[in-house]
């Protein structure tokens, strides 16, 4: 009984590839995933082979500078109906209200607020007088420029002996620096200390 056999065929030896030299293992980068831990070289698309999750690390997120009232973009020729919309506007962002909640405060809908802040309605002496009070100031500060508000402003502020000596430095800061200072004083504020490595 013979039996066939299938001829051999040549069976294609792919090269392995050279494990790593010692020089180059050490140039590898070795990186601790922030989400599950691992320990693991740098990947090239700089994710964790575990978790999926980005091995770079995070950079800070730069808080806005505190805003005293904005110096206007424009002078306004148009007289007092625009200077009370701007001051309002103003007023309402230094005090980060919404429209909705400035509206609440004073018991009438949004969009009145919206009408004054456009300068579409002119509020009466009443409604003035519950801005003010909605918005913790003087009814005169509704009345006056922006200019004027401001200077008034930054008066009150640099009656502050602390704040007046920090305004000397902060001239000399630059946005980053300025960003690194606040976000300490926010720590310090809230209680919490930095760890120093």
């Amino acid at each position: 009984m013979a039996t066939m056999m299938a001829p051999v065929s040549a069976v294609e030896v792919q090269p392995q590839a050279e494990p790593f030299t010692e020089h180059e293992a050490s140039q590898r980068e070795v990186l601790r995933c922030d989400h599950c831990k691992l320990v693991q070289f740098r990947t090239t698309a700089d994710t964790c082979r575990r978790c999926k999750k980005s091995l770079l690390p995070e950079l800070p997120k730069v808080q806005p500078a505190i805003a005293l009232v904005p110096e206007p973009a424009t002078k306004s020729t148009d007289g007092g109906g625009l200077q009370v919309a701007s001051a309002v506007r103003d007023l309402r962002h230094v005090r980060n209200l919404s429209q909705r909640q400035l509206a609440a405060r004073m018991g009438v809908p949004r969009t009145y607020i919206s009408k004054i802040e456009n300068g579409k309605a002119m509020p009466t002496l009443s409604s003035l007088d519950r801005l003010a009070r909605a918005l913790q100031v003087d009814i005169s500060a509704l009345l006056r420029d922006a200019p004027t508000r401001h200077q008034d402003e930054t008066a009150v502020l640099m009656a502050d002996p602390f704040l007046a000596e920090i305004a000397k430095y902060s001239a000399h800061l630059n946005a980053t620096q300025k960003s690194i200072f606040l976000n300490h004083v926010r720590e310090i504020a809230q209680g919490r200390t930095r760890r120093t490595a």
